[in-house]
């Protein structure tokens, strides 16, 4: 079995015991969800051969709002698309140029902005040992998105495990996933070319334990990406976040851990303070910086609560965290099913959203959040069918 496939398996059955270790939240009196006046969007079809939308994320920066994934064919074949709108309104197919086998293949899966500009990941399966076949992809002057160019060993190779998220930030571009090594990370200072940090002291995994990174944000300073580490003899990690100048040294800071599993999975700036969320034991917590340090600040969701809700059918995680106007939304899959959150408090209390679709847990299946001001943009994929929605930013009673 290869090392990806190895700490794969044991990452999920990491999360499973910790979970099966950890008992189960006191019943709390159920809020009921804040209810958007959502309004259909409509995504129109990409240039080429009919098929289903794929939607997978979604970002917007000065002024223009994106949407990426892909389309699929009713024989199982997909191709990259893009789609972008001017106000949140009215969308158009972006025109993707695809450089490679797979890059013709990829479904496009995290998208960020810098200066106005868009940069995504995209993947597809593939090879004899069927491993995530990775691209990137910049904006062209004329708004299209091109294929960038890279060697295999890259973004994949024998130390290859996953590539995470990507972000824009005030120091160029920067990626973060995981090698064999532990945490590591992609910089480009314009998306043309990623250069690969593997193995970087503190970044990477070391006596204290195997390290993972999920997602990172641009900062004044450079980069801070977050995560966890696997501490040795144990089998719970326990949050971590990162800073660096210019994603190439890295400093570490722990956070306080417990016995139950911790880790960081997404983080954003809220008016400036960083605001991460995760996994905390069998529910959602968040975590807030100041001049102090890292602080657990609350949390929400947990286990289903009864047979006729079901049984978990995946490891609960945390898909999307954006902030507008003071406000988080936060989108997560708690192994059942997938559901929007939003806090007005920096994270300390959190409310349910009433989406206009239900969407299960598992694969190909998504839900992406947008918000901008006072206005949030929800985009969907069931599994079956997608669709894009936008709403007036909730009001949450208090």
């Amino acid at each position: 079995m290869s090392t990806r496939r190895v700490l794969a398996v044991l990452g999920v059955l990491a999360v499973l015991l910790a979970a099966a270790c950890d008992p189960a939240p006191a019943p709390r009196r159920a809020e009921a969800p804040v209810r958007p006046a959502w309004q259909p969007l409509t995504l129109p079809a990409p240039t080429g051969p009919p098929g289903r939308a794929l939607l997978r994320d979604a970002t917007a920066c000065a002024g223009r709002w994106y949407a990426v994934g892909g389309v699929a064919d009713a024989a199982g074949g997909t191709r990259p698309a893009a789609w972008t709108s001017r106000d949140g309104t009215s969308w158009t197919a972006v025109p993707i140029a695809a450089d490679s086998f797979y890059g013709r293949q990829n479904v496009l899966y995290s998208a960020g902005c810098r200066d106005g500009a868009l940069a995504v990941i995209g993947a597809k399966v593939g090879g004899a040992h069927g491993y995530p076949r990775v691209s990137t992809w910049r904006q062209r002057p004329d708004g299209g998105l091109v294929e960038v160019s890279a060697s295999f060993e890259t973004y994949g190779g024998p130390t290859a495990v996953n590539v995470s998220r990507l972000t824009g930030g005030p120091a160029g571009w920067l990626i973060v996933g995981n090698r064999s090594s532990g945490a590591a990370a992609w910089v480009s200072p314009d998306a043309a070319d990623f250069a690969l940090v593997e193995g970087a002291p503190e970044l990477a995994s070391d006596g204290r334990g195997v390290s993972w990174a999920f997602d990172a944000v641009g900062v004044p300073e450079g980069w801070l990406a977050v995560g966890g580490v696997l501490p040795a003899g144990r089998i719970d990690r326990d949050p971590v976040a990162w800073s660096s100048p210019d994603g190439r040294t890295w400093s570490r800071t722990a956070l306080p851990g417990t016995d139950r599993y911790e880790e960081l999975q997404r983080v954003v700036l809220v008016d400036g303070v960083p605001v991460a969320l995760g996994l905390l034991g069998q529910t959602f917590g968040a975590w807030r910086a100041d001049r102090g340090g890292w602080t657990a600040v609350g949390g929400f969701g947990g286990a289903v609560a009864s047979p006729a809700a079901g049984a978990r059918s995946g490891v609960p995680a945390v898909d999307g965290l954006v902030a507008a106007g003071g406000r988080l939304v936060a989108s997560v899959s708690d192994g059942t099913s997938r559901s929007v959150w939003v806090s007005t408090d920096l994270g300390a209390s959190w409310r349910g959203v009433e989406l206009p679709v239900s969407v299960p847990a598992g694969a190909d299946r998504d839900v992406a959040v947008v918000a901008v001001g006072e206005r949030l943009w929800l985009f969907a994929d069931e599994g079956v069918r997608s669709g894009a929605w936008s709403a007036p930013m909730p009001a949450v009673p208090r």
